[in-house]
């Protein structure tokens, strides 16, 4: 195994879970940007941030590594609307939270994300 992922896991997992917890501490920066076709903000949040907790725990457990990878990359992909939805928002606002250029900077880092996601997962022993 690379010497660096078994730490990448554990740190890559703590964001994860910090992130989760946030969902809590802050719901409604997140309720925000979940985009109006989708039903009951405030339960997405709730599972979302409940999905990272749980995915972040995944990452640092060596039999559940590669099933939190998976599953990271699925919530990954899962909520780039709302990343969509936040640059659309910005766009349309004279006083965005972020600056619109940082957002749009966000939505390749996504499939940054993923990729560092997959390089974490747990290789196959071959016998």
């Amino acid at each position: 195994m690379n010497q660096f992922k078994k730490p990448a896991r554990y740190i890559t997992g703590a964001i994860f879970i910090f992130a989760g917890l946030n969902h809590f501490l802050n719901p409604e920066f997140y309720i925000q940007m979940i985009p109006p076709f989708l039903p009951e903000p405030a339960i997405l949040n709730i599972l979302s941030g409940i999905a990272e907790m749980i995915l972040g725990i995944g990452l640092m457990v060596p039999m559940t590594v590669n099933l939190a990878v998976y599953g990271l990359i699925a919530l990954l992909i899962a909520i780039f609307p709302a990343n969509v939805q936040m640059l659309h928002d910005a766009m349309n606002s004279p006083t965005p939270i972020f600056p619109v250029w940082l957002l749009v900077l966000r939505l390749p880092l996504q499939a940054l994300m993923i990729a560092w996601v997959y390089w974490l997962k747990k290789e196959k022993k071959h016998v």
